[in-house]
Parts: C-alpha cells; structure tokens; sequence
C-alpha cells in the first residue's frame, strides 16, 4: 500500500451513470492488475475502493458507478482536483497461471478491472477472449477498448436489447474453448460463472469494506483455507478456495 496525491486529468461520463476519471501522480504503490484504490471525499469519513482499469507509472484509469453520495460527488470532479489515494491495495490476479487461450468475463462495473489484465495477456502472447454483461444497452461500455487491444469481444445484455440476450454465461459457447477463467461482477454473476466454467479461475469479490487495507476486519469472508480478507487477502480469490 501507498498514499499518494494524485491530480484528477480527467472525469468523463461513457454510459449511463458510469464514469472514467484518469488520475496522475504516483502511481509506483500499483503492481498487479485486479488491485484497487481507496479514495478520500470531501465530508466523507470511510474512503471509496475503485477497481483499477488501467495504470502506468504515473497515470491511473478508474471507472465507477454513481450509486450513491460518495460517487456522486466524485462525479462532479473536475481536471485539476487533487485526491489522497491509497493505491496498490489488494492481492490483484496471477497472469502466470492463464494457459493460452484464457477467457475473461466481467459484469458491469466489473468489467474495467479485466482491462489492464487482457492487456498484460496479449503482451505474452496469450490470446485472451473477453466476455462482457450489462442490464441494457445504455449501460454497454468498454467493448471497443477491448477490440482494440486485440481481444475478441462478446457483450451480453440481460433485456437483448444489445449484442447477446442473456447472462454472461450465455456467450460461453460463442467463446470457444479456453484453458483458464478470469473473473469479476457481482457475486450472482460469480456464482454462475463458477457453476458454469470447466476449468480452474480467479473470481474478483466486491465487499462493502472500511479501512481497505486489513485493519478493521469488516469485510472477512469464509474460504476452504480459513477466514480471509476481501481487502488484503483478496479480492481475487482461486475457484478451488471459494465457499459459497
């Protein structure tokens, strides 16, 4: 973990209620896709975790739903707005373990965190298939980033009215064969990914957390191996470890 300042560049609304900032500054504390962000607001007490899109050395891509005061009020951020950030928090996924033809599978704001993965994946000359859900059309974003780092794309919609009609489980076919599973969205969609997939995966868990970084307890889960901490132990967790 490290605290940062880091400067909003830019904070832009892509679909329905959904907005990419770009921070920069420090960025040195990220060192694995799947990590996160705990993000200090003005008058707010607890910090909000953002999964991390995409980062570099100095540069930080987030993308987060506006669902309540917290992420309304980052929603009015302009360019210049300077944040405390505590960056590199969370286990973040193992690349080491893909085989080569992985498949990655997000749901709503579960999508940006596979981002900076398939990137890393096409960089070792995995060849990544990405799977996408949303509720609707309106809510569709990141499928032609995906495209143009090279990675075919499937989106599905809950009411058809974009793409597939269905879940995220319903593109497997259309996928193909895959030899490994990626994973993060609400812990439904988890759930039928892991009842669905025939090989082993990591499952990115969302949790309602305090300090985000191990302290406080507040978001321990139950594994085969012992009690572990969505914040530090996690979010990523391996398929063979998960209790449902």
């Amino acid at each position: 973990m490290k605290q940062a300042i880091l400067t909003v560049k830019e904070n832009v609304c892509i679909a329905k209620n959904v907005y990419k900032m770009i921070l920069t500054g420090d960025l040195s504390g990220i060192t694995a896709s799947g990590q996160f962000v705990n993000i200090q607001l003005d008058g707010h007490f607890l910090r909000r975790p953002i999964s991390v899109c995409d980062y570099t050395e100095n540069s930080l891509t987030i993308i987060y739903k506006v669902v309540g005061k917290g992420t309304e009020l980052m929603s009015n951020y302009t360019a210049g707005k300077e944040l405390d950030v505590l960056t590199g928090l969370g286990n973040g996924y193992n690349i080491d373990v893909s085989g080569e033809r992985p498949l990655l599978i997000g749901g709503g704001v579960g999508v940006p965190p596979l981002y900076n993965l398939c990137k890393k994946l096409i960089a070792q000359g995995k060849k990544p298939t990405v799977i996408i859900g949303f509720n609707t059309a309106e809510e569709v974003f990141y499928e032609k980033e995906y495209a143009s780092i090279g990675a075919p794309v499937f989106v599905t919609t809950v009411d058809g009215s974009y793409g597939i009609k269905g879940f995220v489980t319903d593109a497997f076919e259309r996928a193909g064969n895959y030899t490994y599973t990626y994973c993060c969205g609400p812990e439904p969609m988890l759930k039928a990914v892991y009842a669905k997939s025939v090989t082993s995966g990591e499952y990115s868990f969302e949790e309602r957390m305090g300090c985000g970084f191990g302290a406080c307890m507040g978001c321990s889960c139950k594994t085969k191996y012992g009690n572990k901490r969505i914040c530090k132990d996690g979010p990523v967790l391996v398929k063979e470890e998960i209790i449902w």
